[in-house]
């Protein structure tokens, strides 16, 4: 019978992780005293099952269960809940990895474009890619179109909305689809670049697809997203409804939960059809370490799953001096996210971008 390995990181003592084990395996299966069933088939295939215990050094245990299969669907919902669902209620556990069957990975389906989907977006061939953001929210459509002219004339690959940027009175998503694609097709015409926009998609599935059928109508390859807020169900529907689109996966709630981020934003995000995934890189606003980082790119774009590689897109607060150092650290597979860091040069921003795209162009890979 085919099983789920979900592995956690249990804070607990010695004396009680072997407890707290099988109360983990039961809550994430049966939810219900096992003593209490009388179905055999129930208790042979769908009980959790505890199948290794390792303390960590630090106060915490490494507890890995196997679930069935059958119990999740397969539907992202239900994955979800089966993995972590009532355990994620627990402030001492944490969902640090999950070992997916083939059939399971194959079900979900990963990505449309994969890492060679977005390098024939923008005719980058062998060297990584470029993206900042539309910024700042309050601005209508017609000041965030003159921002993405100005960052498309200094050549980026890619050019997406913020994410707090949905449909709101002072920037109608509609009118800004119109006005910012409009203003880079503006721009590529003179520059003779390949610069795309990504609009960013929010509401409710009905509002989502009428969201994607304008960007196709405008001939738009690409979209962003946040999974953790539309919920990764509607995620999925709407990149397996859309084969044809490259979907660039937004963090935005994803720190709310306990999975450790090469797991979710990594694994599970790919999996559901993630084509690029938008992480902060160590160094900048937030916490994450380089060890998460580079754990992350590896498994956003590991062959070990039968599936496109993910796109890594490191981001928050990054700077154009900081482009060597992480392409020395990611390689070509990377595209490079600079939103506040270019959008700070004010007047020269075109010419703060062309140096960005510059920089990544011409570096030396080892």
């Amino acid at each position: 019978m085919s099983r789920i390995t979900a592995i956690y990181h249990v804070g607990s003592t010695a004396d009680e992780i072997e407890a707290r084990a099988h109360i983990i395996a039961v809550e994430q299966s049966v939810e219900m005293p096992v003593d209490a069933i009388s179905d055999q088939r129930v208790l042979d295939e769908t009980v959790g099952q505890v199948v290794g215990i390792a303390d960590r050094g630090d106060g915490t245990f490494e507890v890995r269960i196997d679930l069935a299969t059958s119990t999740t669907g397969p539907e992202p919902g239900q994955l979800m809940n089966m993995l972590f669902g009532n355990t994620s209620i627990h402030p001492d556990v944490v969902l640090a990895d999950v070992l997916f069957p083939e059939e399971v990975v194959q079900a979900f389906g990963g990505p449309n474009q994969g890492v060679a989907g977005w390098r024939a977006r923008c005719g980058a061939e062998n060297r990584g890619m470029t993206c900042s953001a539309l910024k700042p929210q309050g601005l209508p459509a017609k000041g965030l179109a003159k921002v993405a002219n100005q960052m498309a004339l200094g050549g980026l690959d890619f050019i997406k909305d913020d994410h707090g940027l949905a449909d709101q009175a002072y920037s109608p998503f509609r009118e800004r689809v119109l006005a910012c694609g409009d203003a880079i097709a503006t721009a590529n015409a003179h520059t003779g670049g390949r610069t795309r926009y990504l609009p960013s998609l929010s509401g409710h599935l009905d509002q989502l697809r009428e969201q994607v059928a304008l960007a196709k109508a405008q001939e738009i390859e690409a979209v962003l997203i946040a999974p953790m807020i539309t919920g990764l169900a509607t995620f999925r529907q709407l990149s397996r409804e859309n084969p044809e689109l490259a979907f660039m996966a937004h963090p935005a709630m994803s720190g709310g939960s306990r999975i450790l981020p090469p797991l979710l934003l990594g694994k599970i995000f790919r999996m559901m059809g993630a084509d690029a995934t938008i992480f902060p890189n160590h160094g900048g606003r937030f916490g994450y370490t380089p060890e998460t980082c580079g754990a992350l790119a590896a498994t956003a774009l590991s062959r070990d799953l039968d599936i496109k590689p993910c796109v890594p897109i490191p981001a928050g607060g990054m700077t154009v001096d900081r482009v060597p150092e992480m392409l020395e650290f990611y390689g070509r597979d990377v595209m490079l996210l600079i939103g506040g860091g270019l959008l700070s040069a004010g007047d020269k921003l075109t010419e703060q971008t062309a140096l960005f795209t510059a920089e990544v162009a011409n570096f030396a890979y080892a």
